[in-house]
């Protein structure tokens, strides 16, 4: 079981999960440099990647290597999983869910439509399960989506990966002696996020919301924006006691206090950019500022750099 109070050293926690390797799908360096698009090279890293195991409480445990995380609920009535990670990860995944028990799968919830969190949704659902989702999600699924900083284009989604129970602001569901709680975002990461409360457990699933340690990605296709990620933030801090596990879409299993220091990051980035776009600064002008220098160190290190970092909020400050 996991140690509230141990904090999992990042470079540990990507080598654990796999992802060093699948780390570079939204990195620059892929995203300007390279023709292929880093979707492609992810989807190859997942096919062989580690599935790291943490229970945590109340029979919920979380697959970290796979895409984003994926939380697991398990008890007699059977297996509840919060996202479905990577298709090409069926192996493995299969193989960690067994590992948990031999209890059959019987739901899907969707946190948004990216297919590092919804690409395994088919062979999910050929497993047993009824997928649920935020109407956006379905809306994006169904149809071809492009996303321009990963130069990719998603086809829509097979008919068996399509969620069949969409709701549009909150869906509470009782599974295993939890009663829970979904509840939709304003456009954050995308237009399509939704958090998941375990209220008995008191652990809270914020999804791609939050990136433990990392500047997060921002999807501007599909509805996000920067002002709503700080909002995001504010409300998932709301949410939340000393005691509330919270799993973000990426990096390490964290706390309230963690989330509080994401969030100040964000605020702060998002003013000093917003001062110097006012003052009719060029986007290349900002990035040469190095508005983010406070915070490379800690946030700049893996997937999002700082420049492609000031370049997302810069969109929308």
């Amino acid at each position: 079981m996991l140690n509230e109070n141990k904090t999992i050293d990042r470079r540990q926690f990507l080598g654990a999960a796999g992802l060093l390797t699948a780390s570079i799908w939204l990195s620059p360096k892929w995203l300007y440099a390279q023709e292929q698009s880093p979707v492609i090279k992810i989807k190859k890293a997942a096919a062989t990647a580690k599935i790291n195991v943490t229970k945590l409480r109340g029979n919920i445990s979380v697959l970290e290597g796979s895409g984003g995380n994926i939380a697991v609920l398990n008890g007699p009535q059977g297996k509840l999983m919060v996202d479905g990670g990577i298709g090409v990860s069926k192996v493995n995944v299969s193989a960690a869910l067994k590992s948990i028990s031999s209890q059959p799968l019987k739901y899907l919830i969707n946190t948004h439509w990216h297919f590092d969190h919804a690409d395994g949704n088919e062979w999910l659902h050929e497993a047993g399960a009824t997928i649920i989702s935020h109407e956006n999600t379905r809306k994006h699924l169904a149809v071809s989506t492009r996303v321009d900083d990963w130069n990719y284009t998603f086809p829509a989604a097979p008919k068996g990966a399509l969620p069949t129970v969409t709701f549009k602001d909150e869906h509470t569901m009782s599974f295993n002696g939890e009663t829970l709680q979904m509840k939709h975002y304003a456009p954050a990461h995308t237009d399509s996020d939704i958090s998941v409360y375990f209220p008995n457990a008191d652990i809270l699933h914020v999804a791609d919301t939050w990136w433990n340690g990392y500047y997060p990605f921002i999807d501007y296709n599909t509805g996000g924006n920067i002002e709503g990620a700080i909002k995001a933030a504010n409300l998932n801090v709301s949410r939340t006691t000393d005691k509330t596990i919270i799993i973000p879409g990426h990096g390490p299993i964290g706390n309230r206090k963690q989330l509080i220091e994401f969030r100040d990051m964000l605020v702060d980035i998002h003013a000093k950019v917003s001062t110097l776009k006012k003052q009719g600064k060029s986007v290349n002008e900002v990035v040469a500022l190095k508005p983010t220098a406070a915070y490379d160190k800690k946030w700049g290190g893996f997937v999002i750099d700082p420049a492609f970092f000031t370049k997302l909020v810069y969109r929308g400050a």
